[in-house]
């Protein structure tokens, strides 16, 4: 198995590598900083923004739970398929940009 992870600080902990390497988990060479071009991080904030935008936010982890099942529902099936045929331009953006900031 081959896991992919952006670097972030928790996902490159001593603790975390040991746990992959004790179990046989290989992680694909991936830069510092690179832009994140993993489309379900696009999903994440998405969820996060509909999360968020409720009318009556939520009061404890039970409510939260629950708001996060039904927005993840809400997900389209459209939404998903631009996302993922956005990934070219992205992907064409992050080259132009010489790994830089892009609008994406």
């Amino acid at each position: 198995m081959t896991l992919q992870h952006d670097n972030a600080t928790s996902h490159t902990a001593c603790s975390v590598r040991d746990f992959l390497q004790d179990r046989n988990v290989s992680v694909l060479p991936w830069p510092a900083k690179s832009p994140d071009l993993n489309p379900i991080e696009h999903i994440w904030d998405l969820l996060d923004r509909r999360v968020r935008a409720r009318v009556i936010p939520h009061r404890n982890v039970r409510e939260l739970a629950g708001a996060l099942v039904e927005k993840w529902g809400n997900i389209s099936q459209q939404e998903l398929a631009n996302l993922v045929q956005s990934m070219r331009r992205r992907c064409t953006a992050v080259l132009n940009a010489a790994g830089g900031h892009t609008r994406y």
